[in-house]
């Protein structure tokens, strides 16, 4: 699998094992996203995301290089001791590990709660490096049904609110 690069948008999505649900209840999302702030706001930027009772979609862009290593100097990923003189294979690590981080800490929680074992998400999440102006504009696997904005703005698990508002268009 090819491994995440820095200053690249990306398509990731996955879904639970079987027939399972990943979200179960209203706290299953704010917990993720909780979790999801926590170890990949530092990484990427966010422009979608669509949290779905058995999958997720995430449009995100990974941070410069340059980026990520300031972060690291004011300590936020305290495991990477050295990543000013990361090489590129370790700056790629630390991207998947962080992801990594999000699915195990979500399990592990999800576990405790409903007392159950084994593996909640399908191995190896799945992600698509992006290069279409038009998919960025308009997030439209993140959210397929843009023309339908009511039923959008009813599901709350999707950051569609925010595109059709025109807040999350941007220019490089």
């Amino acid at each position: 699998m090819t491994p995440l690069q820095p200053d690249t948008f990306y398509h990731i999505y996955n879904r639970a094992n079987g027939r399972e649900n990943l979200f179960d209840e209203k706290q299953n999302y704010h917990f993720f996203l909780e979790k999801y702030k926590k170890y990949i706001s530092p990484i990427a930027e966010t422009w979608a995301y669509c949290l779905m009772p058995n999958h997720f979609h995430l449009l995100v862009e990974i941070r410069s290089e340059e980026e990520l290593k300031r972060r690291r100097r004011r300590k936020t990923f305290p495991k990477f001791e050295t990543l000013e003189k990361l090489e590129e294979s370790e700056l790629e690590k630390l991207v998947s590990r962080q992801f990594a981080n999000l699915f195990s800490s979500y399990t592990q929680a999800f576990h405790k709660l409903y007392q159950r074992t084994g593996s909640l998400f399908q191995k190896n999440f799945k992600r698509k490096e992006i290069h279409s102006g038009e998919y960025l504009n308009g997030g439209h696997i993140i959210h397929p049904y843009q023309s339908c904005t009511s039923r959008l703005y009813r599901y709350n698990r999707r950051s569609a609110p925010f595109f059709l508002s025109g807040c999350c268009v941007r220019k490089k």
